[in-house]
């Protein structure tokens, strides 16, 4: 029998892994490809993850810009993790690690059992949910339409993203809004020579098809005299995953409700979250599963985290409601705003004043048709 069984490959899962190994619990990680390739691209702010050790990093790009319907260079540095470097961090720690799909699970006082597909049952103390949106353990995906945040991208090489915005090879487009498209283009330099450009849809209730969002990008490569080739990217992130309710399952990651609502960022904060979760099983298992259980749900979502989520939610649907003109206009107002003011929006996850104080200098700034959206009035 394990201390804990996780349910779940990707970086969420793995970075509670080693999180709970490192606490000298002991370990499994179930996964139907464990080892497989992540193939999304994930970035972060730098401040979101000191510490990180080197080979984590994959491109530290020089500066970080961002368009509403004027340029704002943005002192806050943005990061490229490298997925195999965050794989062989995350996975030098003493964790079993079983190949299966999950299928269900059984919970009794003393402890759980996880099913898998071809029969196999596994005993553990805990069981955490690290399934992302499927939550095969937690609930299944969220019914009905959801937000989502949806792009397609290709990666290029350097010289043709120089063609699209100057400077690229060595800076960021965290967003740029200046062509009224319902979409906007994010450029990240991967750190070996290449640059993936996306087209994104920042939130749409159901997410907007990849197939249209492709078409744009090649219309706007084929207007700067580029061929649409390179390595293709395609991202579909639920922005409004349901928080979890109560259950014998730790949810963990995508699966439990960690994606940022108006930003679609998670993986910094189960990186940040991950320690912090696995003291709290440590600290109470010897209580039994069921205070380890209660004890990691607690250190997941805090009062004042779930209050910041509901205020988070709140800004979602704003956008949801605003024009792509006004959403320009409106991260105009966002990126005129200091650093600290951004970061605790985007960041403060249990910051309730500095997520309250950062909504209300942007009411404050706001023109009246941009405030009439803010307050859900149109």
């Amino acid at each position: 029998m394990t201390d804990v069984l996780i349910a779940g490959g990707g970086p969420a899962g793995w970075a509670l892994a080693r999180a709970c190994a490192r606490r000298g619990l002991a370990t499994t990680l179930v996964d139907a490809a464990p080892l497989a390739p992540w193939r999304a691209t994930y970035g972060a702010w730098a401040d979101e993850l000191p510490g990180l050790p080197p080979p984590v990093i994959a491109s530290a790009p020089g500066e970080t810009v961002a368009f509403g319907t004027r340029e704002h260079r943005l002192a806050r540095r943005y990061l490229v993790l490298d997925n195999e470097g965050l794989r062989e961090w995350l996975t030098t720690v003493p964790v079993t690690v079983v190949t299966g799909r999950v299928a269900g699970a059984e919970h009794g006082r003393h402890g759980s059992t996880v099913v898998l597909a071809d029969e196999r049952r596994l005993a553990t103390a805990v069981v955490v949910d690290a399934s992302g949106a499927h939550r095969v353990l937690s609930g299944g995906p969220p019914r009905g339409h959801r937000a989502e945040q949806t792009a397609y991208g290709l990666v290029l090489p350097a010289a043709d993203a120089e063609r699209l915005i100057p400077g690229a090879p060595d800076t960021a487009v965290f967003m740029d809004w200046r062509d009224g498209a319902p979409s906007f283009r994010y450029l990240l330099p991967l750190g070996d020579g290449s640059v993936l450009v996306e087209e994104t849809c920042l939130a749409h209730r159901p997410g907007v098809p990849a197939g249209e969002l492709a078409a744009r990008l090649r219309t706007r490569l084929a207007a700067a005299g580029l061929q649409a080739r390179g390595r293709e990217e395609h991202v579909r992130i639920v922005l409004d995953v349901p928080l979890p309710s109560r259950g014998a399952v730790v949810p963990f990651g995508v699966a439990a409700g960690l994606v940022h609502p108006a930003t679609g960022y998670s993986v910094a904060t189960a990186l940040r979250l991950a320690p912090r979760v696995a003291a709290a099983l440590a600290g109470a298992l010897d209580a039994g599963p069921e205070a380890a259980v209660r004890a990691a749900r607690k250190t997941l979502w805090t009062a004042e985290a779930r209050a910041v989520h509901t205020l988070r939610r709140y800004g979602l649907r704003a956008l949801r409601r605003m024009s792509p003109a006004e959403l320009a206009e409106f991260f105009d107002l966002f990126f005129a705003l200091p650093e600290a003011v951004q970061r605790a929006y985007t960041s403060g996850r249990e910051d309730i004043p500095g997520t309250a104080a950062a909504m209300a200098r942007l009411f404050r700034a706001a023109p009246p048709r941009i405030r009439a959206r803010l307050a859900g009035r149109r």
